[in-house]
């Protein structure tokens, strides 16, 4: 065999980082010894992965060609390693999660994963649903738990779970004695939304669609703490998970506000990367996840 898994190690790193120093830095490696791995590989095959960009590193084409296969490789000998070595652990599992899966569903599923397999090293990044699909396109992570459709040909859309919005407001609020609010109502009050990219602006200005352009958006704020501060305080009405609200409509400081005529539930989804390897801490993570909050039977989906 003309190459080694140091080799493959060193190309993916650079891969991700776009840099040599920042690749070595990950790898435990002197920057001369991770610029000299990798100018070795490309010398073994004539041929070149990389093209210079100013002061990155980025995959030329066939680097792009043989990225997922090298991904693939990589993976399957870090789990035949572990299965020679007898370890019955699942290694490393790096999990992104958007604002709502991340903040209100996946730290228990952590803890009940870590205890079904002791050992296992887990590590979980929150973002929006765009910036999740990166990353795992990119194979920053393993798989997404995200709450916002996506769009790419690197990925493999599977669904999982049912949410639902909900409108709310504070219990002073007009709203809050209304039985139910109409189409004139939404277009009445200023609105405290999330940011565009996210999932929940997604499901919002869907459920929203026919009166979007009508609606006053007073703020578009990321974080869901920020959101619930403006609606307390009276700038407008919200729009957020259930899950996300669940404590202050128990406690009375929100009130859920119906409005029949538009559709607020949503699904999140699994993201993965179509061609990547999907060793035991995949499968035990995506079972798991299905124990806890069963998915629909449908077949998944390549994204497109």
């Amino acid at each position: 065999m003309r190459y080694t898994l140091r080799q493959l190690e060193v190309f993916l790193a650079v891969a991700r980082h776009q840099s040599v120093s920042a690749a070595a830095s990950e790898l435990a490696m002197s920057q001369s010894a991770c610029s000299g791995s990798l100018a070795d590989l490309e010398r073994q095959f004539d041929v070149q992965l990389f093209d210079r960009v100013g002061k990155r590193l980025q995959l030329g084409e066939l680097g792009r060609q043989v990225r997922a296969r090298a991904e693939g490789l990589l993976e399957a000998a870090r789990d035949l390693e572990g299965a020679l070595a007898g370890r019955e652990d699942v290694g490393r599992l790096r999990i992104g999660a958007t604002l709502t899966v991340g903040n209100y569903v996946t730290v228990p599923l952590m803890a009940r994963f870590l205890q079904q397999n002791p050992g296992a090293d887990l590590s979980l990044a929150v973002a929006n649903t765009e910036e999740i699909a990166r990353q795992v396109a990119n194979f920053e992570i393993d798989i997404g738990l995200v709450e916002g459709e996506t769009e790419h040909s690197a990925l493999d859309v599977l669904p999982w779970r049912d949410d639902e919005l909900v409108v709310f407001c504070p219990p002073q609020h007009r709203f809050a004695r209304r039985r139910r609010l109409d189409d004139e109502d939404l277009r009445s009050t200023p609105w405290i939304v999330r940011e565009h990219g996210s999932g929940t602006r997604q499901a919002f200005d869907r459920a929203m669609q026919g009166i979007l352009g009508d609606l006053t958006i007073a703020f578009e704020l990321q974080h869901y703490e920020a959101i619930k501060a403006a609606v307390n305080e009276g700038l407008g009405v919200g729009c957020l998970s259930r899950l996300a609200i669940a404590d202050e409509l128990r406690r009375g400081l929100f009130v859920a506000c119906r409005v029949p005529n538009r559709q607020f539930t949503r699904k999140f989804y699994f993201l993965l990367h179509r061609d990547k390897f999907r060793g035991a801490a995949i499968e035990r993570w995506l079972r798991l996840c299905r124990e806890v909050a069963p998915t629909t039977t449908s077949r998944p989906r390549a994204a497109t």
